[in-house]
């Protein structure tokens, strides 16, 4: 395979406008398609299989009125004034009026069209009032004696808040239907002194796919490549090649984002992972062409193809155990993250693809001037006589290894306590910053209504003999439901138009993340009281139910996608270093360091530690699926530094070297770019961390954590101390297995001995056919 992508490598040197044309028409195309047919994304998180959305599913297909997602607007009067106040009401009932003609909302008068079903809600919701053991510090709207239908007021009268089904998820409104909202609630404010406040998902969703952070991190990448590669020129290239790698990766996905769903999230985790590991991939290549070029003064055209066809290959599977990682959640079934998984990898394997085209093709415009004179003279004349630091930083581990091993252990095993307090969930106004939208209105609500009305659930209730639901029993099951812990109000909401399904709204006592809101859930699905003396079936849906059924799944699969990866891990680097210790041992050294991670995680998000350096003034759950999506990126990021550090030194090995002298040949030879790497990772990861958006904080934080250990402690340190433990037994394999795996050469030393036959062939024709 290295003769492959040295031949690639040539010939993209010699030919490069061919390779730069080829990509410039590709982005082209993306771009005009973009432009063209335009980006659609969704916010929408589903979990096929679950209860909330097997009832949800069952909604839309019995009930559709009912099975959108709940809008609501806050009303705050003036100081010293009520939103109730004569003038102030009218013009918020003309809000909410305006708000119910609306196409996609639901109007609840539109259900109680004939006298004998409005008499019958207002008898049943006088009964339940009977029903309620929670005192409610709030009233309903009245105009001309009647109650406006969804409006609550709060015990002062400051504060209304109206709340109302969309005939669709707040997520998939259209940006007209957000706008005609606005304009519609907006009445109230331009008709008295109410100001109004979007709650929740109505407030829009905006997950930003670049930002100023975000240059800051690929503005001290590229401080790092000048610092190593020493060139403004080199440095250059990596990130270039990463641009046009994310480029066609991210644009990709937006151009096809009118075919196939695309969450939000998708890009900009694809833009993440695209932007690092473009960049690195491009730096080991560009990093072994002047390193060939110095030590053994080949021509850059030569250096280039050398680089392609021997880093190139360690490139090509290092890239590939990060693909192979991401594909590994495609057997979770999940779809939201095998759509985020599939994107991930394909923009992995567009950076590997540029790197190995595109990247020679730009060595070749550059030419000599990659490495100049002064550099290649002042190199050739200081190599073999400075130590480097590498060298006496390594000599000096390997002589302390058992203090280092036990030290990464101790360092490592202290940031994962927190692990076993972590919390997963979805995020909610409640974890949001203070000053933000979200949470101010969250705040107000639960101050001014009480914590559950940031997450009410959805009964859905019919017949286990599948006949209508007898309106008795109706009120049996609210009856029931409004005796169990944790429910501040039980409200009716109504039937389908036959009958046979018909719904209640739930409010909790507690937050939508709260612990107990998760037991009132799980209690009203299991607890046989919920449906006693009736002959009715139920379940509970709603945003809270959903995000609760999203967290439980994904934390009772994260063991499975472990196992997978350990698998994975064992395999791969089994058939790529031929040594049955070194598996087991970096496998090890992962699993020290995404739980290390995951620890870190958990005090600084949930816990709150650190909060004000990263723009977190409060705690709250984990994202639920960043256990699993974290653990697939870093496992193969991490393989990316086991494969650069110790095929090199396997390198050495093979030349001849043992013991300790083979690390700490590969090591002085790798872990300089290594390092390099491992910073550009952290800091393009770090931009993301003091975004706006705490999905996007987390997934930063954790991603640039976890580098930064797995880097620093483990390939920089544990793994040269517990080699050095083993000496030469670290490369044992069995023989009947060395057989049996196929040879892929990533060090490519067969290349090299087939170069160097070809020279030699060569000399020999040219001494034997002199000109």
């Amino acid at each position: 395979m290295s003769r492959f992508f040295y031949s690639i490598g040539k010939t993209a040197y010699s030919k490069p406008w061919l390779f730069i044309a080829g990509w410039l028409l590709i982005l082209g195309v993306i771009i005009t398609a973009i432009v063209t047919n335009g980006v659609s994304t969704s916010s929408e998180t589903r979990i096929d299989g679950t209860a909330a959305q097997d009832v949800l599913d069952e909604l839309a297909e019995e009930y559709p009125a009912a099975s959108g997602g709940q809008g609501s607007y806050l009303f705050e009067a003036s100081e010293g004034e009520a939103v109730d106040d004569p003038a102030n009401a009218q013009a918020l009932a003309m809000a909410v009026n305006e708000i119910y003609e609306l196409n996609h909302v639901v109007n609840p008068m539109d259900m109680l069209q004939d006298a004998e079903a409005m008499a019958q809600m207002q008898e049943m919701q006088g009964m339940l009032s009977q029903l309620q053991t929670t005192e409610i510090a709030h009233r309903p709207l009245v105009i001309q004696d009647m109650p406006v239908p969804g409006v609550q007021i709060s015990e002062d009268g400051r504060v209304a808040l109206f709340q109302f089904q969309l005939t669709k998820t707040a997520e998939d409104l259209s940006e007209g239907e957000r706008e005609e909202l606005a304009d519609a609630a907006a009445i109230a404010e331009d008709n008295s002194s109410i100001s109004v406040i979007p709650t929740g998902t109505l407030q829009g969703v905006d997950i930003p796919i670049g930002g100023t952070h975000e240059i800051i991190g690929l503005a001290i990448a590229g401080i790092i490549l000048v610092v190593t590669l020493g060139s403004l020129i080199a440095a250059g290239l990596p990130l270039v090649v990463a641009l046009i790698g994310v480029g066609v990766g991210v644009g990709g996905t937006f151009a096809l984002s009118n075919i196939f769903e695309i969450n939000s999230l998708t890009p900009v985790l694809a833009l993440m992972i695209g932007l690092a590991v473009g960049i690195d991939y491009a730096l080991f290549i560009v990093n072994r062409q002047r390193n060939l070029i110095i030590s053994q003064k080949l021509s850059s055209k030569e250096a280039a193809a050398r680089a392609t066809g021997t880093a190139g290959s360690a490139v090509f599977f290092a890239g590939l155990t990060v693909i192979i990682a991401l594909s590994g959640l495609l057997v979770i079934g999940i779809s939201f993250l095998s759509s985020m998984a599939i994107v991930a990898a394909l923009t992995v394997l567009i950076d590997v693809l540029v790197a190995l085209t595109l990247l020679p093709a730009l060595l070749g415009l550059i030419g000599e001037r990659i490495v100049s004179n002064k550099t290649r003279n002042k190199q050739q004349a200081t190599t073999a006589s400075k130590p480097s630091f590498a060298q006496g930083w390594i000599t000096g581990l390997l002589k302390a290894k058992w203090v280092a091993v036990l030290l990464v252990i101790a360092v490592l095993g202290t940031l994962a306590v927190p692990v076993a307090q972590m919390n997963l969930g979805m995020p909610s106004g409640e974890s949001a910053n203070e000053d933000t939208p979200t949470r101010q209105s969250y705040d107000i609500i639960a101050d001014s209504f009480g914590e559950g009305y940031n997450g009410p659930l959805l009964v859905v209730a019919k017949d286990q003999d599948a006949a209508a639901v007898d309106p008795q029993e109706y009120f049996q099951l609210l009856s029931n439901i409004s005796q169990f812990d944790g429910i501040a109000e039980v409200s009716p909401g109504g039937f389908n138009e036959d009958g046979t399904i018909a719904i209640i709204s739930i409010i909790p006592e507690n937050g939508p993340t709260d612990e107990a809101t998760k037991e009132l859930v799980e209690n009203l699905r299991t607890d046989a009281a919920t449906t006693e003396n009736t002959n009715a079936e139920i379940g509970v849906t709603g945003m809270t139910a959903i995000n609760i059924d999203i967290s439980e799944k994904l934390a009772e699969v994260f063991p499975i996608y472990i196992a997978i990866i350990v698998v994975l891990s064992l395999l791969i680097l089994l058939v790529v270093f031929r040594s049955i210790l070194i598996p087991i041992k970096a496998t090890a050294g992962f699993l020290l360091s995404i739980m290390a991670t995951f620890g870190a995680t958990t005090a600084v998000f949930q816990w709150g530690w650190l909060g004000s350096i990263f723009g977190i003034d409060t705690g709250g759950p984990l994202l639920s699926f960043i256990p699993i999506m974290v653990t697939g990126i870093l496992y193969g990021l991490a393989m990316d530094y086991q494969v650069f550090l110790v095929s090199s030194m396997r390198e050495a090995y093979i030349h001849g070297e043992k013991g300790d002298n083979a690390i700490v040949s590969g090591y002085k030879t790798a872990s300089k770019v290594v390092v390099a790497a491992a910073l550009i990772m952290v800091s393009v990861f770090s931009g993301f961390i003091f975004t706006d958006d705490i999905m996007i904080k987390q997934i930063g934080f954790a991603l640039a954590f976890g580098i930064l250990v797995d880097a620093f402690l483990i390939r920089m340190i544990f793994v040269p101390a517990v080699m050095s433990m083993f000496g030469d037994k670290i490369w044992w394999l069995p023989k009947w297995l060395d057989k049996l795996l196929p040879d892929l050469d990533i060090e490519g030393e067969k290349l090299l001995q087939e170069l160097d036959k070809e020279e030699k062939i060569r000399v020999k024709n040219t001494e034997e056919n002199p000109v």
